[in-house]
């Protein structure tokens, strides 16, 4: 058995005894997850990546543990945003709070298996045409450009979404009273819930978010063949993100300029895929701006609200 084969059995086996953990463990059926619960399984699913990167470094070395680490931290905090996406399709829906872990479960668990799909059709095109990272490039800084000039983030409304109109069209759906269930039968007839819809929408909604995402990752780990640092990055990232909703539901709207550090991170990713035939960039320096880019938008978010809240507070006082 090589590194490569020994790596990727404990990566399977961490996950599995991971989920197994998190299901049996940290997560019960029918019950809401509160902020100290959801702030222990964070802590769980960080600290497991990050002993995972311990692995990597041990096995392969500094160089592709740095790679892994800014793979993970780029998908990490891109998933974020993802997050606020996530609040408003459960809002729209009107979904129990006892059944949000669940219907995440589901609808990540779906994300996972679409971003094994990408990634893999990715790593086949760059190895294939590798003029197409100029395409990734392009299409980073024009996402990342139009971000940063919006001067508020657009509102996502679930019900003009595609993937709602593609449910709509393609299957039954009710909207009666699911009582936990993913489907209902109805005069004889099997119906979605709205459990179902949003399971189908998380998952169908994560497709747009992978198309930015993963030629992303490629600027980290140029290497199409090494798709091991790829799929664990990219899976840990988003098996914490069930975790990360439940402790950012109640703060959507503290984070104002985290569409401003995720806009610099897609430019600086999508030039460095442009100039990197000329000016090869450093792993460490993608790592520290995407660290600084995010890490800074939330502290000076937090710093503004708080900012804000004291002003109308004195306000008040007058």
């Amino acid at each position: 058995m090589n590194t490569t084969q020994l790596i990727y059995l404990v990566f399977s086996g961490v996950i599995l005894l991971a989920l197994v953990l998190d299901l049996g463990l940290l997560s019960k059926k029918n019950k809401e997850i509160g902020i100290k619960t959801a702030l222990i399984q964070t802590f769980f699913w960080v600290l497991l990546s990050l002993a995972f990167c311990g692995f990597i470094w041990y096995e392969r070395g500094r160089t592709d543990a740095v790679q892994y680490l800014s793979a993970y931290l780029l998908e990490w905090s891109l998933s974020i945003d993802n997050i606020f996406v996530f609040i408003i399709i459960f809002t729209f829906f009107q979904v129990k709070p006892v059944n949000y872990s669940r219907v995440l479960l589901m609808g990540i668990l779906m994300a996972i298996v679409f971003r094994i799909i990408f990634i893999s059709i990715g790593s086949e095109l760059v190895a294939r045409f590798h003029w197409i990272m100029y395409v990734f490039g392009g299409m980073l800084v024009y996402t990342g450009i139009k971000l940063y000039a919006a001067k508020e983030e657009a509102s996502f409304d679930p019900e003009t979404s595609w993937a709602f109109r593609f449910m709509k069209k393609y299957f039954r759906t009710t909207t009666e009273e699911p009582h936990g269930k993913f489907m209902l039968k109805i005069d004889g007839k099997t119906y979605l819930t709205k459990l179902s819809m949003v399971v189908f929408m998380l998952g169908l909604i994560d497709i747009v978010f992978a198309i930015d995402s993963i030629p992303a990752v490629f600027s980290i780990i140029p290497d199409p063949s090494d798709k091991l640092l790829i799929y664990s990055s990219n899976i840990f990232a988003v098996l914490g993100l069930r975790s990360l909703f439940f402790l950012l539901k109640g703060a959507a709207n503290k984070f104002d300029y985290l569409q401003q550090g995720i806009a610099i991170v897609l430019l600086f990713i999508g030039a460095k895929m442009l100039v990197e035939k000329w000016i090869q960039v450093p792993v460490a320096a993608s790592l520290m701006v995407i660290v600084v880019s995010i890490g800074g938008s939330i502290l000076y978010s937090i710093f503004r609200s708080s900012a804000t809240t004291g002003s109308d507070a004195d306000a008040k006082q007058e």
